[in-house]
């Protein structure tokens, strides 16, 4: 089980639930855009690093006193580079506590690293789902499903930022879940702004339940 399933309201039906890819997960941990950056920090930190250790031999013994401070420079100005590898090293804690569930109400997203944020975005604060998918997404078969509202942007990734939409990332079955999605948040999202009689006959407003069958019977 992907998150406990008591942190959904009483009367909501759970209709997925997944996980991302893992090795599109790690990849992505590997190949994100701070390594063109950690790598060009570490090649100009390289240049002066072996420039003063490889003289070593022929400095002045007055100058011995400076490699631990210059030690310790450097280990500190290697950050970026430290902060990188810390991403990719973490990547396996951060994918355990990555999930998603979508219920017939909205969708929640768990993940984190040393704590696990779980965040839920009711369909009726959803306007547009959009399909998205990267290079390393198209080479696996896989996709992001992005659901934002009107003031969202579509890097949807923060768990930490509350007007950001959800994204529903790096899943082998992205098409099954945006058509589900997408059908969800228009009917839903319709009947809140619209609620009459003029969408299917089950769903009378939205205090009613919401009854469809979304199994693929592809």
């Amino acid at each position: 089980m992907l998150m406990n399933y008591d942190m959904i309201g009483n009367n909501e039906k759970v209709l997925w639930h997944g996980k991302p890819d893992k090795k599109c997960f790690l990849l992505e941990a590997v190949f994100n855009p701070m390594l063109p950056f950690a790598i060009v920090w570490a090649l100009f930190d390289s240049i002066f690093i072996f420039a003063f250790f490889g003289a070593g031999h022929s400095a002045p013994k007055e100058m011995s006193f400076a490699v631990i401070p210059i030690i310790v420079f450097f280990a500190l100005h290697l950050m970026p580079v430290w902060i990188y590898l810390m991403g990719v090293i973490f990547a396996s804690v951060r994918y355990k506590h990555t999930g998603f569930l979508v219920t017939d109400k909205g969708v929640y997203c768990s993940g984190g690293l040393f704590t696990i944020n779980l965040e839920h975005k009711p369909f009726t604060e959803l306007s547009h789902v959009n399909i998205q998918r990267g290079i390393i997404d198209q080479i696996l078969g896989v996709g992001d499903v992005v659901l934002t509202s009107d003031q969202d942007g579509y890097n949807t990734r923060d768990m930490h930022s509350a007007y950001r939409g959800i994204t529903i990332y790096d899943i082998p079955d992205f098409q099954k879940v945006y058509r589900m999605v997408k059908q969800l948040q228009t009917d839903i999202y319709s009947d809140t702004m619209y609620p009459n009689d003029l969408r299917p006959k089950e769903n009378h407003g939205y205090q009613t339940k919401y009854i469809n069958d979304f199994d693929d019977n592809e």
